[in-house]
């Protein structure tokens, strides 16, 4: 049965890296990261708001058809309001499809350090978009208060599955990962 995979957390946690290696070994899972979806959007900077919308609008299509062709569907993104997973769950149950969610769970000062480090290096194009929206948010500063959001959110629900991520060890990570399915 397909399943509909999301992995939440705070920016830098390494869902994105995650859900990558998730679907690496499953052919034509499909990886359904919302921020590329929003990417492609024209002159979406200057419409945030409304290119989060839509991008969330198409990301549920593209994954209502991989879902349909009997593909999992992984979505890595930080999510501290339940409006989205709702949708998500939705989508889930009207495809007969399992829904799992995780978190990784990780400290505000460790992923201020991670994404710190990951600045002062070479990033790809949704890694800047990502830290250009954080910046526009507040910053790094702007973390603890992402965390509170993402625990209150997911104090709500009881079916999230908790990750801790392993500092520098994808592997393990994933397998954690692969152990709370």
């Amino acid at each position: 049965m397909p399943r509909l995979l999301l992995i939440n957390g705070l920016p830098g946690s390494g869902k994105s890296t995650l859900a990558a290696r998730y679907v690496a070994d499953r052919p034509l899972a499909l990886c359904l990261d919302v921020d590329v979806v929003r990417g492609l959007l024209g002159d979406w900077q200057e419409h945030p708001h409304d290119a989060g919308l839509l991008a969330r609008r198409l990301a549920l299509a593209m994954a209502r058809v991989a879902l349909y062709e009997g593909r999992d569907v992984v979505v890595p993104q930080f999510l501290g309001r339940p409006e989205f997973i709702g949708e998500l769950e939705a989508l889930a149950r009207a495809m007969s499809v399992e829904f799992v969610e995780v978190v990784l769970v990780e400290e505000p000062d460790v992923a201020v350090a991670r994404l710190a480090q990951r600045a002062a290096g070479p990033m790809t194009a949704v890694q800047r978009d990502a830290h250009a929206m954080l910046d526009r948010a507040g910053g790094l500063s702007m973390l603890p208060e992402l965390h509170r959001r993402l625990h209150d959110l997911i104090a709500g629900r009881p079916h999230t599955r908790r990750v801790e991520p392993v500092p520098g060890d994808v592997e393990q990570t994933y397998r954690t990962l692969l152990d709370r399915l």
